[in-house]
């Protein structure tokens, strides 16, 4: 990773523990969290983790989304830099990482010390890149606020590592990779695909802490790159970049592109091939997976428009879809409110839910379950409906679920709306998608907001609604137009 040997970053994360007896205190009994860019200090904060699951935070994360986390999965340290830790509750005990992997800084009931990593004193590392894993927790993510608060999905070692074999099969990653990490690692989109995948087989990968287009572009000119993978949003600034210095495309060793984490459009497939001559190559997941389900896998043609097949050693069948209403729960008539099986629908061309089962199928959420998506008989139920094609892969029709997608991160509106509802003076709000996502644009949120009619209350103002929001929600669940009722 980067100039460094993972097994550099493992016995830092390692030696951490070996050398700070207060943060293992602080860490008895509970989890950890990260809070870092994408970057080798995340490795060494895994490492650190030894034993305990651990939960990966956004860096766009509010600072009450952060609270709420470190609370519902009783973390008990975090893993965090210097401009990150300022979202952290005061109390919270950290670990600081501002001096590359050799020192570490962990500040805890006011006592700060610092700890050096550099030397590894008795520590050999070797990696088994055929071990299955274990059942234990490895991960929490937080996603699925259909109900209006998210949920941390469980992932346990064994989950992680048999869903990046498998996506390391279907992209055909080889130890001669390079591979451009600008997603952040805390979505296993990033994690599992850019850095866990093609680390098993030996390649290299180069982090992007922000995703900076244009450098982004001078890397893959420069012949230092060799995949890239990211949501759309990636792939259309990478676009203008490229046009804006005009002349001939170089696109260096660059030869495979893959996209994920919300809908692309045809049209921005074939854009990105009559400028660069390679194919844009979609996928499939989500969190509960851990997270690829399907992909246009590289040893096939891609097929356009579509999300691929499945990946291998992961099972995928259509079935009759679980509906649910705007507040994330089955209506009725629906296989889960009934308490009834879901049967499977037996003509290749039919629509269905994407259901998925395998060991990648995550073991559950920290807590409140119920309002998340069910898994039955192994089966994990996605919310997501798609359709089968004659050539075996399956395309997206729509989602079920009361949310969409915005600079490839999931929006529940409902979320939105519970957060807004508890500003004071707001008596109710309702948030929807606006604009049409194309090739060149994503959604936006228009937030309308009630106020209240009765009692004392401040005034509730466009400006007031928007420091709220900054306060309680991720940069990308923000408002772009209010409207104050």
């Amino acid at each position: 990773m980067d100039e460094y040997e993972v097994q550099q970053l493992v016995a830092a994360g390692l030696t951490l523990l070996q050398r700070s007896a207060p943060l293992v205190r602080a860490l008895s009994g509970k989890r950890a969290a990260i809070l870092l860019p994408t970057s080798p200090q995340f490795f060494i904060a895994l490492a650190a983790c030894e034993g305990r699951g651990a939960v990966l935070i956004d860096p766009q994360a509010s600072p009450s989304e952060i609270s709420h986390q470190l609370a519902d999965a009783r973390v008990g340290a975090v893993f965090t830099n210097a401009s990150l830790a300022s979202t952290l509750p005061d109390a919270v005990p950290r670990v600081i990482f501002d001096d590359g992997i050799r020192a570490a800084r962990v500040s805890i009931d006011g006592s700060v010390r610092d700890v050096d990593l550099g030397s590894h004193h008795g520590l050999a590392i070797e990696g088994d890149t055929d071990a299955a894993g274990s059942d234990e927790e490895a991960v929490i993510v937080y996603t699925s606020a259909m109900a209006g608060r998210p949920l941390g999905a469980v992932l346990s070692h064994r989950n992680l590592l048999a869903n990046a074999r498998s996506t390391l099969a279907a992209s055909g990653n080889a130890h001669d990779d390079r591979v451009l990490a600008l997603l952040p690692f805390s979505h296993l989109f990033g994690l599992t695909v850019t850095a866990s995948a093609p680390l098993l087989c030996g390649a290299t990968v180069v982090t992007m802490p922000h995703f900076q287009p244009s450098r982004a572009a001078e890397l893959i000119a420069n012949g230092e790159i060799t995949e890239i993978a990211g949501v759309p949003t990636v792939f259309r600034a990478l676009l203008a970049v490229m046009k804006q210095r005009g002349g001939r495309t170089d696109v260096g060793a660059l030869r495979k592109c893959v996209c994920g984490g919300a809908p692309l459009p045809i049209s921005l497939q074939d854009r990105w091939y009559d400028v660069t001559g390679i194919e844009l190559r979609q996928g499939y997941g989500l969190t509960e997976a851990a997270p690829v389900i399907l992909s246009n896998a590289a040893d096939r043609a891609n097929s356009r428009g579509t999300l691929g097949v499945p990946i291998p050693n992961v099972a995928v069948e259509l079935r009759t879809p679980v509906r649910y209403d705007t507040r994330g729960l089955p209506l009725p008539g629906s296989f889960e409110a009934e308490g009834a099986e879901s049967v499977e629908l037996p003509q290749a061309s039919d629509r269905g839910e994407i259901c998925v089962r395998g060991d990648n199928v995550f073991r559950g959420y920290v807590s409140g379950g119920e309002r998340g998506l069910p898994v039955r008989q192994g089966w994990l139920y996605t919310g997501d409906v798609g359709q089968r094609n004659e050539d075996g892969t399956i395309s997206f029709l729509y989602t079920s679920k009361p949310m969409f997608t915005r600079d490839g991160f999931n929006v529940y509106p409902h979320e939105i709306e519970l957060v807004v509802s508890g500003m004071p003076g707001v008596a109710a709000a309702t948030a929807r998608a606006t604009g049409a996502a194309d090739d060149d644009s994503e959604l936006e949120i228009e937030l309308t907001v009630r106020a209240a009619t009765a009692g004392p209350h401040p005034p509730v103002t466009v400006d007031g609604v928007h420091a709220w929001c900054a306060a309680h929600l991720s940069a990308y669940k923000r408002p772009h137009s209010i409207i104050i009722l």
